[in-house]
């Protein structure tokens, strides 16, 4: 765990709230409350743009295999995912957000398994409510958390393969965290752009462009462009992520 933060009333909601920023798997195995499941490289930049492209609702999974067998039962469902970053072999996608452009998706559903993002969602055992973020819709993601007001937050950065720490997600953690308490970052602009330099390097990388190409990256930096929250339910028996679109922004 990173921090705890009591939200104060300059941040125009309950002084009880607790914000906690959690890590990794682990992170998401100790989250309490509401809690936000991040991944901005790439797993819901990629989320958030399939539903502005009109997808109705996608299922979050942690294993190749029911990936398979959902598919195997809804043929029609796209089957996007990765692993190490690639595409999984049979898969009608990988995560890449820029795969997506022009492209209409009205009504789709889609099936979504990643090495870090999806699994956060199964591991978040003991939330009492789960919402997926990344810098595209952060804004929104605060708004819905102040609207709903819990008493326990938490901020879950599933960073690379949910092992090892990714600045992106502690950059969009730390990024919702300040709007809760009404503390906007001045600098996040720059610290965004910074990112090519570290943890987002990869995607200027000759060698890796097929697997992490350039314009995802632009992609996954863009700040509050999303007016809506996505949020997983449980239904049927398995998660399912959809959109909320938040009044007034």
């Amino acid at each position: 765990m990173y921090m705890d933060q009591q939200v104060t009333e300059k941040g125009h909601t309950s002084p009880k709230m607790k914000i906690s920023i959690y890590d990794l798997i682990d992170g998401a195995r100790e989250a309490r409350g509401l809690t936000v499941i991040i991944d901005v490289f790439r797993a819901f930049s990629l989320e958030a743009y399939l539903f502005s492209h009109g997808v109705e609702k996608i299922y979050p999974i942690g294993t190749i295999e029911e990936a398979f067998a959902l598919k195997e039962k809804n043929p029609d469902f796209l089957l996007i995912g990765e692993r190490g970053g690639k595409k999984v072999e049979g898969f009608d996608f990988g995560n890449s957000p820029s795969a997506f452009n022009d492209r209409k998706l009205y009504g789709k559903s889609a099936i979504h398994t990643t090495s870090a993002g999806t699994q956060g969602i199964d591991n978040a055992v003991n939330a009492e409510e789960i919402l997926v973020a990344s810098f595209v819709n952060a804004a929104a993601t605060a708004e819905y958390i102040r609207e709903r007001n819990p008493e326990v937050v938490s901020l879950v950065c599933m960073g690379n393969a949910g092992i090892a720490p990714a600045g992106e997600d502690r950059l969009c953690a730390e990024y919702i965290r300040s709007l809760l308490i009404g503390e906007p970052m001045a600098d996040i602009d720059v610290r965004l752009l910074d990112l090519r330099n570290t943890d987002g390097k990869k995607f200027f990388d000759e060698k890796q462009k097929e697997v992490f190409p350039e314009p995802d990256f632009w992609m996954c930096i863009r700040r509050d462009i999303f007016p809506f929250v996505i949020k997983t339910y449980r239904e049927e028996g398995r998660n399912v992520n959809r959109m909320l679109l938040i009044d007034g922004l």
